[in-house]
């Protein structure tokens, strides 16, 4: 299937255009507009190595429609590589076009290849349309851990 979009590795040449859509991710989730912030977390993550960042990128346009990133993690039972998979946004616009499926390929992808033991996630409880989307993409709701946090 031919889509009106490509996915590609993001490198610090997309800082700018992948602040904007960064923003918006943000934004989604209630967090105040900081374009300037954003760009410095960003520039951290490919400075220092931290994450792996894949883009969504319109075909006409090269315009930054989607990303998703992983940050590394690691499981001492299986002594494997584990990814988090953090961010995913699609811009609005560009939504119900495949554009989200696509940068959950690449990730899977990405995690194969880095013979990782797989990818973990996790989502707001009232974002049922992602929910559904990760069941229908394979990931599995845990019923064998409770997840704390620790806010500091």
């Amino acid at each position: 299937m031919t889509h009106p979009f490509h996915i590609e590795q993001a490198t610090i040449r997309d800082l700018d255009s992948l602040v904007i859509i960064f923003d918006q991710y943000r934004a989604f989730y209630q967090q105040p507009s900081n374009l300037k912030e954003a760009k410095a977390f960003l520039y951290d993550k490919f400075e220092h190595r931290e994450s792996i960042l894949f883009v969504a990128k319109h075909e006409e346009t090269d315009r930054i429609i989607g990303f998703v990133q992983l940050y590394p993690s690691f499981s001492s039972i299986s002594m494997k590589r584990t990814w988090i998979l953090n961010d995913l946004f699609v811009d609005p616009f560009h939504r119900q076009q495949g554009v989200a499926r696509e940068l959950l390929s690449a990730a899977k992808d990405y995690a194969v290849h880095t013979r990782s033991k797989g990818l973990e996630l996790s989502t707001a409880i009232d974002n049922g349309t992602a929910q559904k989307l990760y069941e229908q993409f394979g990931f599995k709701r845990d019923e064998e851990y409770y997840h704390y946090f620790l806010t500091i």
